[in-house]
């Protein structure tokens, strides 16, 4: 391995490429370590922070993780987030038992407290109007995946089940609409991209400059009315977004006017 001195590139992304590809080729699998910094400084001809910095932009684009007092390894495949939201409801509206075997949902908090302005546009109200939101962490054998919170209006949810700080044998969505007796019927979903507060970074475990994806899923009964505003936020590098679905053939011609034929 080697890097080209005059090429326009910079040589720590000449690395990384280089890095890439061995990795891609399975070269280093998922979860081996790779060699020191040190080392791999000596191997292409470079200063160590050169090599430190390829390092940081492979941490950043997820493919790379690094264990302090231990080194740097390849991180595991991305994570597909077929999970939310569409997949929350099933395919019968009911418990997804292959998403509950991939996925761990923890319930790490519930309590009222100020609507955030993305949360209150949702509902329709003031910034800072106070609402009850139920908190969770979503994790698989090795990491935080998920950072998550369910919003409901104070008014709607004060003296349900909602505001126990317990876990429900189903879905929240079925919980909801027993309790609010509203049945969920549509829901819009919003991804953007953004930086992790630090709360965030620390949760999911990853660097403060790694980006994330950002999911607002806001759920609505028949007349329109939101019964839920949803947020999660997953590790952007880690995590892919897929969907499948069918494309409507080619409607035939209509035909010719016939007073045009004619004319």
């Amino acid at each position: 391995m080697s890097i080209n001195p005059g090429a326009a590139e910079f040589p720590h992304r000449q690395i990384a490429a280089q890095l890439r590809e061995r990795i891609r080729r399975g070269d280093w699998q998922p979860g081996e370590r790779l060699p020191s910094i040190p080392a791999m400084a000596e191997m292409f001809g470079v200063a160590k922070q050169t090599v430190q910095r390829t390092v940081d932009q492979l941490r950043v684009e997820g493919i790379l993780i690094t264990k302090p007092g231990s080194g740097t390894y390849v991180r595991g495949t991305r994570r597909r987030l077929n999970r939310l939201s569409r997949g929350r409801y099933g395919v019968h509206r009911g418990y997804h038992a292959d998403l509950a075997a991939r996925y761990r949902q923890q319930l790490t908090g519930v309590g009222r407290e100020a609507a955030p302005p993305e949360v209150a546009d949702a509902f329709g109200v003031r910034d800072g109007t106070e609402m009850l939101v139920r908190r969770h962490v979503v994790r698989t054998d090795d990491a935080t995946v998920e950072v998550g919170a369910s919003w409901f209006r104070v008014t709607d949810a004060s003296g349900t089940s909602l505001e126990r700080h317990e876990p429900f044998g189903r879905p929240l969505y079925q919980e909801a609409e027993e309790v609010l007796s509203r049945r969920y019927t549509s829901a819009t979903d919003t991804i953007s991209a953004r930086q992790p507060s630090r709360e965030e970074a620390e949760i999911l475990q990853i660097r403060p400059d790694t980006p994330v994806l950002h999911l607002l899923h806001v759920a609505f009964d028949e007349t329109r009315k939101p019964i839920e505003v949803a947020q999660a936020t997953w590790p952007g590098p880690m995590t892919t977004l897929t969907e499948e679905y069918r494309i409507p053939a080619p409607a035939p011609d209509p035909d010719p006017d016939p007073g045009l034929a004619l004319a």
